[in-house]
C-alpha cells in the first residue's frame, strides 16, 4: 500500500502538465481523493470497498453497449 502522502494522477489526466484531474492516495483502509489544481484545499476519503465499487460502476457505464 502506498504511503498516505503518495498521490498519483489518473492516466486520463490529459496533456500538458496533467493538472486537470483528481489525484488519489491509498491509505490503510481508505482511498483519499483531492483536486490536483488545489491540493491543499482538502481531500475526500472513502472506504476502499466503496471506492472500488464506484470505479467499477464508472468502468461499466463507459463500456461499449452491445447492439
Amino acid at each position: 500500500m502506498a504511503n498516505p502522502d503518495t498521490w498519483r494522477k489518473s492516466s486520463y489526466s490529459g496533456g500538458g502538465e496533467g493538472n486537470a484531474c483528481v489525484e488519489i492516495a491509498n491509505r490503510h483502509t481508505r482511498v483519499a481523493i483531492r483536486d490536483s489544481k488545489a491540493p491543499t484545499h482538502g481531500t475526500l476519503s472513502f472506504p476502499t470497498c466503496v471506492f472500488t465499487a464506484f470505479i467499477g460502476t464508472l468502468k461499466e457505464s463507459a463500456a461499449p453497449k452491445p447492439n
